[in-house]
């Protein structure tokens, strides 16, 4: 009896962690815009930048999150804790609200959400906006162009997915196979 108990559990378990896996923005890139503006374009660096970090991250096992190339180095998972940050300055611009430093005390899973949940929200204001001249950095009183969003948070998150692809792959946990980054899409 406990042994079918806990065997429904799990399965329960996993069943609704599939379905929540599921639900995660980016397990495949939106299609893309009819038109090219500043909007689209920057919607479409931010949707990549989801895409990678969705693969990057997904079924990363303890070992995983515990590696860390060198020992003066960041593990892979204070590297998802800095894409974690950068994707809050994104979608902060977006929303026009100013960056505070908040020490928050988050799991793998909770940080991988929100981070696709952010990085989602960033990608479509974007996509609508007319003029993305509007959604500065703000530190402060210090109001920073959108132009360092693009050399600055959003390749600087692009740069760690690769570091997280190397470090799982190192773990011998490596990306899908099936994943392509160059469509956007996942080969059945």
């Amino acid at each position: 009896m406990k042994k079918k108990f806990v065997l429904i559990i799990l399965v329960f378990c996993n069943v609704a962690l599939c379905q929540t896996e599921e639900q995660l923005p980016y397990y495949e890139i939106p299609e893309y815009s009819e038109e090219f503006t500043a909007g689209t374009i920057s919607a479409r660096m931010v949707d990549a930048l989801g895409f990678r970090f969705y693969w990057a991250t997904n079924n990363l096992t303890e070992q995983d999150l515990k590696f860390k190339a060198t020992e003066k180095g960041r593990t892979a998972e204070e590297t998802i804790k800095h894409i974690y940050d950068l994707s809050k300055i994104i979608v902060n611009s977006t929303l026009k609200k100013p960056n505070n430093r908040m020490n928050e005390e988050l799991s793998y899973s909770e940080m991988r959400s929100k981070t696709l949940v952010n990085l989602k929200t960033a990608a479509d204001i974007l996509r609508e906006s007319e003029d993305i001249s509007q959604f500065n950095i703000i530190f402060g009183d210090q109001k920073i162009p959108f132009w360092n969003q693009v050399n600055g948070p959003i390749s600087d998150a692009i740069w760690h997915c690769g570091q997280i692809a190397i470090y799982r792959r190192t773990t011998g946990n490596p990306i899908n196979s099936k994943v392509n980054h160059f469509t956007g899409k996942v080969k059945s």
